[in-house]
């Protein structure tokens, strides 16, 4: 594919398709974007970042691998398009575009019709009970779409939403009760058919393209895309080595310089420090004492231990760890002012030691009731149920101080994927757990779920949205768990066999708004 590419000349900024494999292993050819060029050994490589695919995957290729009939020329002194105020994924415009077939996006939210207009979630400013629902064995008939007339539109917050005429038979007050509101579990013995899709809620992180149209200012790990350039856009590090385990990163890491040219970086697992060579680390291991984080260890059951480590009094070892997670966290950037954050640290346990396997970081004190400002789970482990354990234990920390907490947005996408998963899990356990009252319909109210799970309303909200499980009916709100949603829960419950233990946590909460705690 590449016989012209000695005749045409490829600079930054081209695009062109790229043969790589898939999940399949089967070859396909994405439009990619030459982000890098160099020469070894006498032979070109390029560095080419999958257009719509995510930067983890972008690689050296050599000049055989790229489809030299589709060349698109940057266009020159083209800026790079800006969104929000925000610097965009490529530095230059193609000149002219050839069709290509690339990759379909599938969100990660279907909304479904909704089979019936539902009013918004009500405010939380006045609260009321519904009325005993009857046992419902058949799904009741709804008013299709399509035979509604079109109802006008009203835009809250940069928001569309439909406007809900009053329907005769169907009695509510002005405004209906708020979280406190009760709302009826009911479970069907077929699926649901109405499906219901609310608008999410201001605080979801559901977005067309992931960006916040004001990224935080404050954060280990801070949102901010004005530095994305084409250094940072590019992996520098080759590889790591972290006790038995050698690590691919997947983005930049601000490391020093002089280490970026080496073929493997040298990682102590115990203190994080980086080792330029095997036998500096040699050297640095007869040194080095510690078996385990620094800090206070708050949880431990059989071989997995949690560590509490104060960013101010832990400085070094906060800093590595924000290097090495750096390395597999895209999103968000890297500051060395770890003062005002603790690093909870996982590790597991064996004759050599308190391996680390992820961590999560929260501030000391959170203006909008974070509890975790960034989490990760090293690859090594990841797929075998720790990502869900690092987000039950930061839940049972806020039980714990008495809040309800949600995590900084926004998230990775394999961040969202987990939090939805741990979230659908816990509520639905909640829900089915449920015991009738006076041979009633069980109710529960969404304040309710928020304080025993500690999870923040608007995520409970968007939970069951997400799930399709909320609809109006009959003048209240229900709950609907179909056979399937049931199912496939008791499915996943049956793979989860990490779950954290409230009784082997030993945590005092500090009162941080005093400074001298810090």
């Amino acid at each position: 594919m590449a016989d012209n590419c000695s005749s045409v000349e490829i600079v930054e900024g081209c695009r062109l398709p790229v043969l790589r494999k898939n999940q399949e292993h089967e070859d396909e050819w994405p439009l990619a974007e030459i982000l890098s060029l160099k020469e070894v050994s006498g032979r070109k490589l390029f560095y080419v970042h999958y257009i719509d695919f995510n930067k983890r995957l972008d690689e050296w290729v050599t000049a055989d691998r790229l489809d030299m009939k589709k060349l698109q020329f940057p266009k020159k002194e083209a800026k790079t398009p800006t969104k929000n105020g925000l610097s965009g994924s490529r530095p230059s415009s193609p000149e002219r575009e050839v069709p290509v077939k690339r990759k379909e996006v599938v969100p990660l939210v279907t909304p479904v019709p909704p089979a019936t207009p539902v009013p918004a979630l009500p405010s939380s400013t006045e609260t009321s009970q519904a009325a005993v629902f009857p046992v419902v064995r058949e799904p009741p008939t709804f008013k299709a779409r399509e035979d509604l007339e079109p109802l006008p539109t009203v835009t809250t917050n940069g928001t569309a939403r439909r406007l809900i005429p009053p329907q005769p038979g169907r009695k509510r007050k002005a405004n209906c009760g708020g979280s406190d509101e009760m709302i009826k579990v009911l479970q069907y013995n077929k699926p649901q058919s109405a499906g219901v899709f609310l608008p999410p809620p201001e605080d979801s992180q559901d977005s067309s393209d992931g960006i916040p149209t004001a990224p935080r200012m404050t954060g280990s790990l801070v949102s901010d895309r004005s530095h994305d350039d084409i250094v940072t856009r590019m992996k520098n590090i080759e590889c790591i080595e972290l006790g038995r385990h050698r690590l691919k990163p997947w983005y930049f890491s601000p490391y020093p310089q002089e280490l970026t040219t080496l073929p493997i970086l040298y990682l102590c697992e115990f203190c994080l420090k980086y080792l330029k060579s095997l036998k500096c680390l040699q050297r640095h291991l007869t040194k080095c004492n510690l078996r385990h984080p620094p800090g206070n260890e708050i949880y431990r059951k059989g071989t997995i231990s949690f560590f509490e480590i104060d960013g101010r009094k832990n400085k070094n070892y906060s800093q590595n760890l924000c290097l090495l997670a750096k390395c597999f966290l895209d999103h968000k950037t890297l500051y060395y002012d770890t003062d005002p954050f603790l690093f909870y640290v996982m590790t597991e346990y064996d004759s050599k030691g308190f391996h680390i396997v992820g961590y999560f970081s929260k501030e000391k004190e959170s203006t909008e009731d974070y509890n975790v400002a960034c989490i990760l789970t090293l690859p090594p482990y990841q797929r075998r149920g720790y990502g869900k354990l690092l987000i039950e234990f930061s839940y049972e920390l806020s039980k714990v101080e008495g809040k309800t907490g949600t995590p900084e947005k926004p998230l990775s996408d394999l961040g969202l994927l987990s939090y939805r998963s741990y979230w659908s899990q816990t509520i639905l356990e909640i829900l089915m757990d449920l015991k009738p009252d006076n041979g009633e319909r069980p109710q529960i109210t969404i304040n309710e779920i928020s304080e025993i799970t500690s999870v923040k309303k608007e995520d409970v909200i968007s939970t069951l949205q997400y799930l399709n499980l909320i609809n109006y009916y009959k003048g209240q709100y229900i709950l609907t768990l179909s056979e399937e949603i049931v199912d496939g829960h008791e499915k996943a419950m049956q793979k989860r066999h990490l779950r954290i233990d409230p009784k082997c946590l030993h945590f005092t909460p500090k009162d941080w708004s005093k400074r001298g705690k810090w």
